[in-house]
């Protein structure tokens, strides 16, 4: 219901603004806006919005302190864990305990290897010669 109100809001406002009709269609809509706010369910409507957001506002402010604290109390061991991952993955020679050397690309010497370059290396899963 909400997305029919703001579009129907959108249409007023965008046609006021694109209307050439004038004051007179403008004052029309004026009316039947104030017309629409005036009615009982409209207003009982917007009492009801209005007192469940001061609820909800004020059960988030009470609750929040707690949830920081327990978020702080997280927050190393993330970091600690997310570390521990990091240096896992990463390769020997940076310093990690990845996979050693024999991944990686480049040789001995600090050549780049490529794989076509090996008679036998396979290309797709398949050797070719």
């Amino acid at each position: 219901m909400g997305y029919r109100a703001m579009f129907a809001v959108g249409f007023a406002v965008g046609y006021v603004v694109g209307t050439r009709a004038g004051r007179e269609k403008y004052d029309q809509m004026v009316q039947y806006a104030k017309q629409v706010a005036a009615n009982p369910a409209v207003q009982k409507t917007t009492e009801t919005v209005k007192t469940k957001t001061t609820e909800v506002t004020k059960t988030a402010m009470a609750k929040a302190p707690e949830v920081a604290k327990s978020a702080s109390k997280q927050v190393p061991k993330i970091v600690s864990s997310a570390k521990q991952m990091a240096t896992d993955h990463m390769p020997a020679k940076l310093g990690g305990k990845g996979m050693p050397d024999e991944s990686d690309d480049v040789s001995a010497d600090g050549q780049l290897v490529y794989p076509a370059d090996d008679a036998s290396a396979p290309v797709n899963g398949a050797r070719y010669s």
